[in-house]
Order: C-alpha cells, then sequence, then structure tokens
C-alpha cells in the first residue's frame, strides 16, 4: 500500500505548474512526475489525480465559488487554489472519503502554504463536503 500523501504532493505541484503555465506544459509535468524519484505506483497516482483534477477544474471552481464566500478564486494563493481543486476533485469522485480528502488537503497546506490557510481550506471543504454529500443522498 502507497502512502497516500506522496501522489498528492506531486499532483499539487504539477496542478500549480499548469495552473501558471496552461495545459501546454501538461507533457513537461508527466516528464517532470515520470522523472521524481517515487515508486511507479506514486507516480502513476499522481498523474491520474493530476489528470482528473485538471479536467475537473471548471465544475471545482464553480463549487468553491459557492463556498469560499468574499473570495474571488483568481484572488486566493496559487497553492490553496489548487489544494481546494485537488481535495474537491477527490470528493466529487468520491476516491476518498470527504473527511479524507480534507484531511490531506490540510496536511498540504500546513507543508506548502501559510499558517493561516489550513483554517480557511477547511472551512472552505467542509462547507463543499456537506454539499456533495447532501447531493449524493
Amino acid at each position: 500500500m502507497i502512502d497516500p500523501h506522496r501522489p498528492r504532493r506531486l499532483a499539487l505541484q504539477g496542478l500549480c505548474s499548469l495552473d501558471v503555465q496552461g495545459a501546454a506544459a501538461l507533457d513537461l509535468i508527466y516528464q517532470f512526475i515520470d522523472d521524481c524519484d517515487e515508486l511507479p505506483e506514486i507516480r502513476k497516482a499522481a498523474r491520474l489525480l493530476l489528470r482528473e483534477a485538471w479536467d475537473s477544474r471548471e465544475e471545482c471552481d464553480k463549487l468553491l465559488t459557492r463556498h469560499a464566500k468574499h473570495w474571488n478564486l483568481d484572488r486566493l494563493a496559487l497553492v490553496d487554489r489548487n489544494i481546494l481543486r485537488l481535495a474537491v476533485t477527490e470528493m466529487l469522485t468520491l476516491k476518498d472519503s470527504p473527511k479524507a480528502a480534507i484531511t490531506e488537503a490540510l496536511l498540504l497546506a500546513r507543508e506548502f502554504s501559510t499558517a493561516e490557510s489550513p483554517r480557511f481550506v477547511n472551512g472552505v471543504l467542509d462547507a463543499v463536503a456537506r454539499e456533495i454529500l447532501k447531493e449524493t443522498t
């Protein structure tokens, strides 16, 4: 069993790069993932998660816009925006429970963002999770 945090770290790095450089950089980002010093299973999981998050960013952004009250997504910190997208993608694809996706997002926020980010990320994702759970029940 692989550590689920490791593919998320790589996928987050890739999402941040795509957010800045656009889809034209996707092959370079895949190359970055393939060249990193991780197990093949981790690299494969990171590529899949990155692709899913990139492809679903429009749907994720709609959900996030509804719940990131008083925040324009374009004005959010690059890392925070992509941590949120990654977690929402996982919630929407039901690959993880909302609680697990939020926990992982908080770990990423602590690792890659500011001291205030985990609280913000938690609040937004909690609201998104409630909406997703309401729709699926």
